[in-house]
């Protein structure tokens, strides 16, 4: 197989305000997102990252998204840090976060066309894409109406088709079906694999158990910023599904009931 992601000992820590400490009851000025994960993704595979809130899941997509840095540590996406090279990073990947928000003012078509200038996609190459993403999702019948007026699930949609303007080979999904109705969270779910085929490869994070297993190749477990297992899925999940498999690693790793 071969290698398109390699994490190194990412360590991320945030501060506190003395609201937070008081909420999260404690005296730490700063809290630890991540605290040293190293993990690989390959090509064409889909890499599931499975956590509780507060795991570290989204800290992790949005550093190697180039967002933020991290304190400590590095990733490697096509040999390209996301540290010292991010330009060339961000040139290769598509991003979708579940808090992407989108300019209400603007309709699907202005979007579409921005991020894709922004990316340097050919207008005949833009148009192309855009007709058959537009619909595929359904988005052709709402192409000039302003996002505000748009369902939540149709948001979702056009959030998700932007992320891809530019073809990327890898993409990087946050809680990609999170708030989704099931219609809406199916036609994205069948999009990801559709991807896949496509030889993409894809990162995504999830609490889902039932989303890892329906679409994983792999699987990544976080639990307080630090990875706690790194496996096949099917390896993962020879002797028990993966719910009764991550609490059993849970309990291992807290040492509490849940």
């Amino acid at each position: 197989m071969e290698e398109i992601l390699r994490v190194e000992n990412l360590k991320k820590t945030f501060p506190l305000s003395a609201k937070q400490r008081k909420a999260e009851n404690t005296k730490e000025k700063r809290k630890t997102a991540l605290a040293g994960a190293s993990f690989s993704a390959y090509r064409g595979e889909i890499f599931g990252l499975l956590g509780p809130n507060g795991a570290g899941k989204t800290t992790t997509l949005r550093i190697l998204s180039t967002l933020i840095k991290a304190d400590e540590g590095d990733a490697f996406i096509n040999g390209k840090s996301v540290r010292r090279e991010p330009e060339a990073v961000r040139a290769q990947i598509g991003f979708l976060t579940s808090e992407l928000k989108l300019e209400a003012f603007f309709s699907p078509d202005y979007l579409f066309n921005f991020f894709s200038d922004l990316h340097n996609v050919p207008l005949d190459v833009r148009e192309q894409r855009k007709k058959a993403l537009f619909e595929k999702f359904g988005i052709d019948k709402y192409a000039f109406t302003k996002v505000g007026d748009l369902s939540t699930g149709m948001k979702q949609k056009v959030s998700l088709v932007i992320s891809i303007v530019q073809d990327p080979d890898i993409i990087i999904f946050d809680e990609p079906t999170n708030g989704l109705d099931v219609l809406t969270a199916k036609v994205v779910t069948d999009f990801l694999l559709e991807l896949k085929a496509q030889g993409k490869t894809i990162i995504l994070s999830t609490h889902i158990f039932s989303l890892i297993e329906k679409i994983c190749d792999r699987v990544c477990i976080l639990i307080d910023g630090k990875v706690v297992c790194e496996s096949m899925l099917k390896e993962l999940t020879a002797e028990k599904n993966l719910e009764d498999k991550f609490f059993d690693i849970y309990r291992e790793v807290k040492g509490e009931e849940v």
